[in-house]
């Protein structure tokens, strides 16, 4: 696939071989022909995402094949979830769908080719679809390339590299509002949400690192999350992705 969209259906396999995760302190088992894409030449676009529960002991694995649950417990097991009609736009022509946890440890899925959520259940791994319903932008075609969850507005940021957007998106994955910038975040392929830091005016600012190809942003939030201005990238820090060759 070069240019298209990609529709995924997995089934259930065996792995062994091992991967070292960035930030966590155990290893993760990764199958044989997965592993060898990590000895590979990173590209530009790297075409992977994870996310670890550490609560269940377990990480979630976003490839441009679908997702794949991995128990750290039994590390020679791997589950891969179906994706109804998941949607995916080849790199280089956008950054890869981006994975997040929500606030019961369920894991999100976007598409970055259109608005749509898919939420995975933590314990029974069944799948919802959500179409989200934006209040902006109905005339483009608005994927998210990152996706991140906030306890502190209790809701879901997203960022939309092609059209350098950024969204609120409610907990029950219906409504996303576009949140206004003083500057447009292009090429933005994740985002991280940082504890909040207080002001003198005794408000709560909270603060979104934007991951790019080529550096990123830090982007900060007024206080009811309604707008945000976009600074100098001092939070930049590598993506939330392991890096394989895109093939």
């Amino acid at each position: 696939m070069s240019t298209g969209i990609a529709s995924i259906s997995l089934t259930v396999v065996l792995v062994a071989g091992f991967v070292s995760i960035g930030g966590c302190d155990r290893d993760v088992a990764l199958a044989p022909a997965l592993q060898a894409k990590f000895d590979a030449p990173q590209n530009p676009s790297p075409s992977v995402r994870y996310r670890m529960d550490p609560a269940r002991n377990r990480m979630w694995v976003l490839t441009p094949d679908g997702v794949f649950l991995y128990d750290a417990s039994t590390p020679k097991t791997i589950v891969e979830v179906a994706l109804p009609s998941w949607q995916s736009v080849d790199a280089p022509y956008s950054c890869l769908p981006d994975l997040a946890l929500g606030p019961r440890g369920e894991a999100v899925v976007t598409s970055n080719a259109v608005p749509t959520l898919w939420k995975i259940d933590p314990e029974t791994l069944a799948v919802r679809v959500h179409d989200v319903a934006l209040d902006a932008d109905s005339n483009k075609d608005i994927g998210f390339s990152g996706l991140a969850y906030s306890v502190q507005h209790a809701a879901f940021f997203a960022v939309s590299d092609k059209h350098g957007s950024l969204w609120r998106i409610d907990p029950l994955l219906m409504t996303g509002q576009k949140i206004p910038l003083s500057a447009p975040i292009r090429e933005a392929c994740g985002i991280t949400v940082r504890p909040g830091i207080a002001q003198r005016s005794r408000h709560v600012r909270t603060e979104l690192c934007i991951q790019a190809e080529q550096g990123g942003w830090t982007v900060n939030l007024t206080p009811d999350g309604r707008a945000a201005h976009v600074g100098a990238a001092t939070c930049v820090k590598p993506l939330t992705r392991l890096a394989l060759d895109g093939k």
